[in-house]
């Protein structure tokens, strides 16, 4: 299936987000993750191109912006989207750690608890370093708020076979999961079975 995205919005509060005549109700796969986590970068290797803004300054993304992924493309795409990715502020990074913070119950917080699109979360978190308190606390609220979610291992190139499989096993325990996928946006490792995961949820 190959899909064409398209940006729709940038939303900073929830009177914003796409009404249902944009998305004809497609489900919707939010990606959040602490600041500097390769979000965009994962977002791009999904997409097959430069959606997402990547920048060398972590947080930089300050809106939820929404695309939305049709079937096909040209003449031929389908005006119907069959998924609607929307890409959450990073959160986390020192320097911009308390407006994030101070912006999260606004439109962030909301779009979590009460967005009826919403099919699916996905938590990114950094196989390089040791787990985040932060990390735990939205695994913690997706539990809380009953949504689904899938954790993601981001930067999995990076590490031998051996110290990848003890970081995500240090991952699961601090977290509490029973389940990480790691992947790598640089070697594509790990992005076929995401896809896999999202788009059966648009069957």
């Amino acid at each position: 299936m190959r899909l064409t995205p398209v940006f729709l919005l940038s939303a900073t509060d929830p009177s914003h987000f796409p009404a249902e005549s944009r998305t004809h109700n497609a489900p919707e796969i939010a990606f959040l993750g602490r600041s500097n986590v390769g979000k965009s970068s994962l977002i791009n290797a999904l997409l097959g191109s430069k959606e997402a803004h990547t920048s060398s300054t972590p947080g930089r993304t300050r809106a939820i912006n929404f695309f939305a992924l049709h079937e096909g493309s040209g003449d031929k795409k389908k005006i119907r989207p069959t998924l609607i990715f929307a890409d959450l502020p990073g959160y986390g990074y020192a320097k911009i750690s308390k407006s994030i913070s101070a912006e999260w119950p606004q439109f962030i917080e909301p779009y979590i608890a009460e967005r009826e699109q919403l099919a699916l979360c996905i938590c990114l978190v950094d196989t390089n370093i040791p787990p985040q308190a932060s990390d735990t606390q939205l695994i913690d609220f997706f539990k809380q708020t009953q949504r689904p979610y899938l954790v993601v291992g981001t930067k999995a190139d990076r590490l031998s076979n051996n110290n990848l499989n003890k970081s995500i096993a240090a991952l699961k325990q601090a977290h509490e999961i029973p389940e990480i996928l790691p992947i790598s946006a640089k070697t594509n490792a790990g992005i076929p079975q995401l896809w896999q995961r999202l788009t059966s949820l648009a069957e």
